[in-house]
This record gives structure tokens, C-alpha cells and sequence, in this order.
């Protein structure tokens, strides 16, 4: 729980830190974005109204003769060179007008300096190169001077500041507005995205108490919703597994007890003088030894499979060459029983790459099911064809089938019993050729045939 409580901390301040730095960066660039247009907007209505001033002059008195009093009075500014507004101006409600500082210059047709600004002084002459840049004064058609505009922009009026004083307010009061916000969307967010990583931490602690049998509830489609599903399926598989494992051992304990309880009781009575030694008490024992030995290698097997040391000598292995020696192996025992078990095998099969004593085990497993199961005057087919990609190895009989429900679980272990195809050992044979079968790339399938009996089939590319 300390570890899903940081995390939904760390998602809140992680929301808020998001929502405060993009709420102060715009605040930052919408504010100085507005005092930067203001300041423009300033700096052009002041040239305007210069140049207004300037031409309003030079028509009343055709020149620019005595225009820097002029303005130096009527706007009360200070200039350079020693000229200060005039004291005797009174100014409204007899307040003196405050010099302010000059932001323009003027320029007569013969390139003095009449107003000056900046390091400009009254009578300079400016270069032709620096009139270009500047705003020529027309009158009636002829210009009669032009205004340059210094680098230092014109300070903002009382009601420019105000206003970017009343902006920069909304904005903070955005800023935390904002954050508030962020703040109970991250307080929100955070519980409902760690909410589930609760969920999977509680089932995950019960898992390791040792209830496999866990269950999320999956609430979304997103990643979380995909990482709950996975562990619902993982908690179903550790399940099944351990089901499986705990009938295993059971069935182990069951097979080993049978013969050990056979050759036991036979061994005690010889010893005790119950019962005498013959060949065929010794036979039985024998029989029974050899049923463990069988249990033990198949164990040994499925064991070696598991963990990817179950080797394979590969060579190239006919089809048809292989399902004849198996129908030699087994023909005497399928006459015996008056089966008919015989080979069908489409020319021209490319030869496979496998160990042709693996195959022949799992072979040996399929035929012997087969044989214990199909009936009297019954057939088994073993076949090998080609589809597409694929090269088809079968073992086809009509005998009793595989009841439906069984059928997709044959090929664990130790489902054995006249439904599930086992031939009365061990109940690892099906296992054990569905390892095989897969060390060799290949798969293995089993199907009721539409009339009677089953079809084993094993895939392999080609």
C-alpha cells in the first residue's frame, strides 16, 4: 500500500507541476506578447501624431524655422543641447508640464537635424543612408522633411499599464484557478489509473499465500486493462497447472503402489513359506518390474522434454519407409486380433528431417491405442500425404471414438481410461508423442472421423 500511495502522489504533483508550467508559460508569453504590442501600438500613434504635429506646423508657416519651441512648448518635452521646456507654460489646474523624453527627429530637405533625439543634435546632417529608413513628411505632393525614429520605444501610457497590470491579475488568478483544477483532476486520475495496480497487488499477495485462483476485474480496454487480463489468465493457467500437478502426483502414487503392492505381496510369501517359488510367480514379478521401468523411462522422458534436453539424432526419414516398419512391427499383433493394418502413402513425398527412433516411439503409442480400441475384423490405416506446406503423418481406425469432451484434452498427462485412447500404461504415452512431436517443429492433432473411430495426425512443415 506505501508503494500505490507514492505512486498516486507522484501522478498529483505530476498533473499539478504539468497544469502550473503550462498555465505560467502562457501566462509569461501571452503577457509579454500584449506589453510588447502595446508598446508597438504606442510607438506608432506617437510617430503619427508627430508627423501630424510637424505637418500641421510646416503649413502654417511654410518653415521649419522655429519648430523645435514650437514643439518643445507644446508637447513640454526635454531635448538635448541644452533646451528646457519653457517654466512660464502653465500647465491645467496651474500644474507645470513634466518634460518627457523625445523619441523622434526631424529632418529638413537639406538634411539638418531641426528636432533632435537620441545622439542626434540640432544642425547634424544624416546620411541619405539613414533618411531611407526613415518616414518622409508630404505635403500637398512634395515632402518637406522626414521623421526617424530612434531605438527606445515610447513608454507606456497610464492606461497601457493599467491594462497589462489588470492582465497580469487575471492571469494569476487563471494560474491558480487552473492549478486547483489540476489539482482534483490529478487527484481523480491518479486513484482511478492505480486502482487496478491495487486490485493486481491484493491478488498478487493472495497468490503468494498460496491461492492460485485469483481474479481482476478488468474495467477498461486500455494497457491497465490488458496487463489485468493477462494476469487473469496467468492466475487461471497457475491454477489449471497446479491441478494438474497434484492429479499427477496423485496418479504416480497410484501406478507406483500397483506393481510395488504386487511384487511385494509375492516377495513376503516366498519369504514367509506361504507361497513356493515357480516360473510363474517369478514371471509376474517380472512383468510388474517391468511396468515401472516403463513408468520410471516414461517419466524420465516427458522430464527430459521439459526441460529442453530431450535429444534428437535428425536424419533424413522416408515416409512411406517409416510407416512400413511400423506396420511390420505391429502386424502380428494386429493379426492376433484379426485387425487389418496397412500403409497408404502418396508418391513423390520429400524425405523429413527427424529421428526416425523418436518418431517410432510416438508411432508405437498411437498404434498400440489404436489396437486396444478398435474391435475385432476392425482396420487401422496408417497414411502419409501431402497438404500444401505440410507433410501429413496419420494413424486412421474405426474404433470406439473419443467422446467430445475428452478430445481436447488426450494429450495431457496421465488422462488414460477407454475414452481418452490411453492403452491401460502408464497415461503419459499421448504426452509423451505430443512432446516428440513438437521437439520436431511439428504438431499433433486427434479427430473422430465422421463415421467411427479416430484420427491421430502429426504436422510437420516441409
Amino acid at each position: 500500500m506505501i508503494m500505490t500511495r507514492s505512486i498516486t502522489v507522484k501522478l498529483i504533483l505530476a498533473f499539478l507541476l504539468v497544469s502550473i508550467t503550462g498555465v505560467a508559460l502562457a501566462s509569461g508569453i501571452t503577457y509579454w506578447q500584449t506589453a510588447v504590442e502595446f508598446k508597438k501600438l504606442a510607438s506608432n500613434q506617437a510617430q503619427d501624431r508627430f508627423i501630424t504635429d510637424m505637418t500641421f506646423y510646416y503649413q502654417m508657416n511654410g518653415t521649419w524655422d522655429g519648430v523645435l519651441g514650437y514643439y518643445q512648448v507644446r508637447n513640454s518635452v526635454s531635448v538635448p543641447g541644452n533646451l528646457q521646456p519653457n517654466p512660464q507654460l502653465p500647465g491645467p489646474a496651474g500644474i507645470q508640464p513634466q518634460p518627457s523624453a523625445n523619441n523622434f527627429v526631424l529632418v529638413d530637405t537639406n538634411k539638418f537635424v531641426r528636432i533632435p533625439a537620441g545622439n542626434f543634435q540640432v544642425g547634424d546632417i544624416v546620411p541619405q543612408a539613414k533618411l531611407a529608413q526613415g518616414t518622409p513628411i508630404d505635403i500637398n505632393g512634395t515632402q518637406v522633411g522626414t521623421v526617424l525614429v530612434i531605438s527606445n520605444p515610447s513608454p507606456l501610457g497610464g492606461l497601457e499599464a493599467q491594462y497589462l497590470t489588470r492582465t497580469n491579475d487575471a492571469l494569476l488568478y487563471a494560474a491558480l484557478g487552473a492549478s486547483a483544477v489540476a489539482l482534483l483532476l490529478g487527484i481523480f486520475l491518479a486513484r482511478a489509473l492505480t486502482h487496478p495496480v491495487r486490485d493486481l497487488t491484493a491478488a498478487i499477495h493472495g497468490m503468494a499465500r498460496g491461492d492460485l485462483k485469483q481474479h481482476v476485474l478488468v474495467k477498461s480496454k486500455d494497457e491497465l486493462g490488458e496487463l489485468a487480463a493477462a494476469f487473469n489468465q496467468m492466475s487461471a493457467d497457475l491454477d489449471s497447472l497446479n491441478q494438474s500437478r497434484r492429479q499427477m502426483t496423485a496418479d504416480i502414487a497410484h501406478d507406483l503402489r500397483t506393481p510395488l503392492t504386487v511384487i511385494g505381496g509375492y516377495a513376503e510369501s516366498m519369504r514367509d513359506g506361504v507361497l513356493k517359488p515357480t516360473p510363474e510367480r517369478f514371471n509376474a514379478i517380472h512383468t510388474e518390474v517391468q511396468h515401472l521401468q516403463r513408468l520410471v523411462e516414461d517419466l524420465r522422458t516427458l522430464s527430459q522434454a521439459d526441460a529442453k534436453e530431450l535429444s534428437l539424432n535428425r536424419e533424413p526419414v522416408s515416409p512411406s519407409a517409416l510407416l512400413e516398419r511400423m506396420a511390420q512391427s505391429y502386424r502380428p499383433l494386429a493379426d492376433k486380433q484379426e485387425i487389418s493394418l496397412k500403409t497408404e502413402t502418396e508418391p513423390s513425398l520429400p524425405d523429413l528431417q527427424a529421428d526416425p527412433d523418436r518418431l517410432a516411439q510416438v508411432f508405437g503409442n498411437l498404434i498400440s491405442n489404436s489396437l486396444h480400441h478398435t474391435p475385432q475384423g476392425g482396420e487401422i490405416i496408417l497414411y502419409a500425404r501431402g497438404e500444401g506446406k505440410y507433410l501429413v503423418l496419420g494413424v486412421q481406425d474405426n474404433g470406439s471414438g473419443i467422446a467430445p469432451e475428452l478430445l481436447p484434452h488426450i494429450f495431457e498427462r496421465f488422462r488414460r481410461g477407454d475414452s481418452s485412447r490411453q492403452d491401460g500404461g502408464s497415461g503419459l504415452g499421448l504426452a509423451i508423442a505430443k512432446a516428440i512431436v513438437e521437439l520436431h517443429g511439428g504438431s499433433i492433432s486427434a479427430e473422430n472421423n465422421a463415421g467411427q473411430g479416430t484420427t491421430i495426425k502429426l504436422r510437420f512443415s516441409i
